[in-house]
């Protein structure tokens, strides 16, 4: 049986994660069944009693083209191992899209199970190049003028004028920068920031650290000096620093050295190609073809 979450499936659902997710840092699986999840936004797989799976669905609104897209990012697919099937999934998941299909216009999931939600008539849509840095291949300048921990409104204030570049992004509020923050916290990252002469923020990086190298997971700039100042304070952290941006941030300019991988990072589903083709005056018919009208290049950062 499928069904909505409730309060006291809490636990189960976490332990159920533990089981899937073994490497996943502690602190960060207690934070997010602390502050994230929510029985709403979770279908629960159910047999004979025992929850044996779930799926998460968090929606977030979408700009693009100027307009605000309801839309909804799936994730956390988790089976108890034992009772793992292709039937189970299959079934949890043509429920969770069901639900997504009569209540949004767009659907999308990271590519960690593509094999499974193409089925689905997902599509790779957004792509981003991994710049894999090191302290050899990159100018190395001071880090004046950068600071930890910048401020919620800090961070707003700069994402709102290098999201103007791009579309297809999520619109965040303050409140989303808080949750952010804390979020990096748990995963026992940093928040660096670079401001200039008049104290204005120009740009912020987020970096987590993973073993011997720093990721920088999502890296907002205004200016190519910001952008350096970032990169030169994550290598002060470890000697192996991999900046991921959207693919259409070509910054082999600044980092001619580097290697860089270009991977597909999110797959998106139209579900009303219909009202999609009414609200931008083009007829589509695939999530491709939808994206494909995009005015500015995409951009949607692996963090929420």
């Amino acid at each position: 049986m499928i069904t909505k979450a409730n309060s006291g499936d809490r636990t189960a659902v976490k332990n159920i994660w533990k089981k899937n997710y073994s490497t996943m840092d502690p602190r960060y699986l207690e934070y997010h069944f602390r502050n994230e999840w929510k029985e709403e936004d979770t279908l629960t797989s159910v047999r004979e009693g025992e929850l044996i799976g779930a799926v998460e669905r968090r929606k977030y609104p979408l700009m693009f083209n100027g307009r605000v897209l309801q839309a909804s990012v799936l994730s956390g697919l988790v089976f108890e191992p034992r009772l793992r099937s292709a039937a189970n999934e299959l079934e949890l998941v043509d429920s969770v899209i069901d639900a997504c299909e009569h209540s949004e216009l767009l659907t999308l999931v990271s590519t960690e199970r593509a094999d499974l939600y193409r089925a689905y008539r997902f599509e790779p849509v957004y792509r981003r190049r991994d710049y894999h840095l090191t302290r050899n291949k990159i100018q190395s300048i001071t880090i004046f003028g950068c600071a930890y921990d910048p401020s919620p409104l800090d961070m707003i204030k700069v994402y709102s004028n290098f999201s103007k570049r791009f579309n297809g992004f999520f619109a965040r509020t303050l409140e989303d920068f808080k949750e952010l923050k804390q979020e990096v916290a748990a995963r026992s990252g940093k928040i660096v920031a670079y401001y200039d002469a008049k104290n204005n923020i120009r740009g912020y990086a987020v970096l987590l650290i993973e073993g011997r190298e720093v990721r920088i997971r999502e890296c907002v700039y205004l200016d190519s000096m910001a952008l350096m100042k970032l990169v030169n304070a994550a290598l002060q952290d470890r000697a192996d620093v991999h900046l991921v941006v959207s693919e259409a941030e070509k910054l082999d300019v600044l980092f001619p050295d580097c290697d860089v991988r270009i991977y597909d990072s999110m797959l998106v589903r139209l579900n009303d190609a219909e009202l999609f083709s009414r609200l931008f005056g083009k007829r589509v018919q695939t999530a491709k073809e939808a994206f494909a009208l995009s005015i500015r290049p995409l951009n949607l950062s692996e963090l929420r």
